[in-house]
């Protein structure tokens, strides 16, 4: 059987539960048998494995991005790699480079211990926001995920408006969202189903869990939604209580977490980089640094599938290219005035909207200025050569 063929096939995998170099107390009875389908590769890539074979090279997913190399899961177990140079200067954007929870196609060298990234599969889901700061560019965050939960915890950090960006990110990217509401404990009953039905008010759809890493409540929940070959990622802030929730889902504390601030609740940066971990119970989960900046490119359905409300009342407006600002016979500004929308969230979806569409022209224009700066070096690079 070639290596493809094992790829195709369902093989045996010897895997550690634990990805992080910060596990160092993995033993022997940390390894369990899983088959190569419980590492989230179904049928959808086996047909995209099947449109281009190539059986000079090795399967293996993407479990954690470095500054300039990755850590990639074979048939065995989890090795360091690096991207080819035509990956390298290949890419146009950030997105054409492997990202975590990628299937890619792989060579090795070094009995195994090493191996190079020679192409990606195509990508079933990809959340991907701008990246912080000025730059318009985008930042792959996580690939091939099935349930993205969002994390917020009921205290200082729960925001609707947050909630939304996140949920536009995810909803573009046509992933199922669940969302997450932490340290349970600290609230009153009364007060976290206000939370909840805030919530419910902007996403009725949307399955919401209330949980608390200190007293266990709600973590059941958690794992029911967990289901072998599936994978998940964990969005939100710092200080929300991700990684600690990996360790008890883990049943171990592997992974280092710190306190926030007492005086604003604030996180500190404890996940220094995105990991997928694989769960014994079943199911595989992307840890993810916080967010303290989220801005959208683009995102156009995301931000439709998130105001379905606004969507539905647009439908009644006089012109069918309203802007829901100043036109007469806008439905939308008339529900809002009426008490019928809130005024945050309306505000909220005219600020997302406006940005996405900005940064969508400004990548564009971007784009556009450096297919030009690429002809022209064509150009004098072919009329230097005709000289010589």
């Amino acid at each position: 059987m070639s290596k493809n063929e094992s790829a195709i096939h369902t093989v045996r995998l010897y895997l550690f539960h634990f990805q992080s170099k910060m596990a160092s107390n993995i033993t022997s009875s940390d390894i369990i048998i899983m088959e190569f389908k419980d590492l989230g590769f179904n049928d959808w890539f086996k047909e995209r494995l099947l449109e281009s074979p190539q059986p000079e090279f090795s399967l293996a997913r993407v479990t954690a991005v470095n500054k300039n190399n990755f850590l990639i899961r074979n048939e065995d177990a989890e090795i360091p790699a690096e991207i080819t140079g035509k990956i390298t200067y290949g890419a146009k954007t950030n997105l054409d480079l492997p990202t975590i929870g990628d299937w890619v196609k792989v060579e090795y060298f070094n009995e195994n211990t090493f191996a190079i990234i020679h192409n990606i599969l195509p990508r079933k889901s990809l959340l991907k926001r701008k990246v912080a700061g000025k730059e318009i560019e985008y930042q792959p965050i996580a690939s091939n995920i099935d349930v993205a939960f969002t994390v917020q915890s009921v205290d200082f950090d729960f925001n609707l408006r947050r909630l939304e960006r996140y949920l536009i990110m995810i909803n573009e990217s046509d992933i199922k969202p669940v969302i997450l509401l932490s340290k349970s404990d600290l609230i009153s009953q009364e007060n976290l189903e206000k939370e909840i039905t805030e919530i419910e008010s902007i996403n009725p759809d949307c399955e919401i869990i209330s949980f608390s890493n200190k007293t266990g409540e709600g973590l059941e929940n958690i794992q029911k939604i967990l289901k072998p070959g599936k994978t998940y990622c964990l969005l939100g802030s710092s200080g929300v209580g991700k990684t600690t929730l990996i360790n008890r889902l883990i049943g171990k504390n592997v992974f280092t977490t710190n306190a926030v601030r007492e005086k604003d609740g604030k996180g500190r940066h404890v996940t220094a980089r995105r990991q997928l971990i694989i769960l014994e119970q079943g199911g595989l989960i992307i840890d993810t640094p916080g967010m303290r900046e989220l801005g959208n490119i683009g995102v156009s359905t995301g931000i439709k599938e998130t105001f379905t409300d606004i969507f539905q009342l647009a439908q009644n407006c006089r012109f069918n290219n309203c802007t829901h600002t100043e036109e007469p016979g806008c439905s939308v500004t008339v529900a809002v005035k009426n008490g019928e929308l809130s005024e945050k969230r309306y505000q909220n979806y005219l600020k997302v909207r406006k940005e996405s569409e900005f940064f969508e022209m400004s990548y564009l224009e971007r784009r556009k200025k450096d297919k030009a700066f690429g002809k022209m070096c064509r150009e004098v690079k072919n009329h230097y050569k005709r000289k010589l």
